[in-house]
C-alpha cells in the first residue's frame, strides 16, 4: 500500500465511522504523510482505529499492522461536518419580512454555528428579521420572529376534546416553540401560549 492508498484508506475510514446529522455532510482532510516514514508491507488487512476522546475536528487516526512484523502509525486527519442552514441572501432590514428573494440554502461548519439553525427556507417564509441581518448571516430563532410583538395573531386554545380559536395582540416577540405573553383581543385578558407557526400561539387547556 502506497502513501496515496494510506490516505485514502484513512478518509474512507473516517466517513464510514463518524455520524452525522440529518442531511450533513462530511469533508476530510489527511495529512500528508512524513516522508522519512517508511511504510512497510502488510500481510494482514490494516486496523483503524479513532480515539474517543477527539474533539470532532481534529483527530490522529491509528493504523495497525497485525502481521508477524507488527507495526502501527498515527496520521492526522481534519474533520469537517457542514449541515444546511438558512442564510440571508443580501442585508434583510430589521422588521423586513423574510421571503424566497431574501435567503436561500448553505452548508456550514456545524462547529461554528450559534444557536438553533433553521434547515429549510419554507419555515421562515413570512417571518420577521428582530434586527438587520447582512448577506451571509444565519437565520436562527434569535434574530427572527414568528410572532412579533404587535402583531395580530390566532390564539387557539385546545384540549384533547376541543378547539376554539380567537383573535390576540402578540405583546412581545416569539421564537418557534417559546412561550410568549398575548392579549387576548375578546376579553382583553392576558395569556401565555406557546408559538407554534407564523402569527399562531397555542394555549393548552
Amino acid at each position: 500500500m502506497d502513501r496515496q492508498q494510506l490516505q485514502d484508506f484513512v478518509t474512507q475510514f473516517i466517513k464510514n465511522n463518524t455520524p452525522l446529522p440529518k442531511q450533513g455532510k462530511i469533508n476530510v482532510s489527511v495529512s500528508t504523510l512524513d516522508p522519512r516514514i517508511i511504510i512497510k508491507p502488510c500481510l494482514t488487512p490494516l486496523i483503524a482505529n479513532i480515539p474517543e476522546n477527539h474533539n470532532g475536528r481534529n483527530v490522529n487516526v491509528k493504523i495497525n499492522c497485525d502481521d508477524p512484523s507488527s507495526w502501527y502509525l498515527y496520521i492526522p486527519a481534519k474533520i469537517q461536518v457542514v449541515i444546511p442552514v438558512v442564510v440571508a441572501k443580501s442585508i434583510i432590514s430589521k422588521g423586513s419580512r423574510i421571503d424566497s428573494s431574501n435567503v436561500t440554502i448553505e452548508y456550514r461548519d456545524k462547529y461554528r454555528i450559534r444557536g438553533e439553525s433553521l434547515d429549510d427556507t419554507r419555515i421562515v417564509i413570512g417571518t420577521r428579521a428582530k434586527r438587520k441581518l447582512r448577506a451571509g448571516v444565519i437565520l436562527t430563532k434569535k434574530n427572527i420572529c414568528f410572532v412579533c410583538k404587535g402583531s395580530h395573531v390566532t390564539l387557539i386554545a385546545q384540549s384533547n376534546t376541543l378547539t376554539i380559536k380567537t383573535s390576540g395582540i402578540a405583546l412581545e416577540d416569539g421564537g418557534l416553540g417559546e412561550q410568549i405573553a398575548v392579549e387576548n383581543e375578546g376579553s382583553g385578558r392576558t395569556v401565555t401560549g406557546r408559538v407554534s407557526a407564523i402569527n399562531e400561539v397555542i394555549i393548552n387547556l
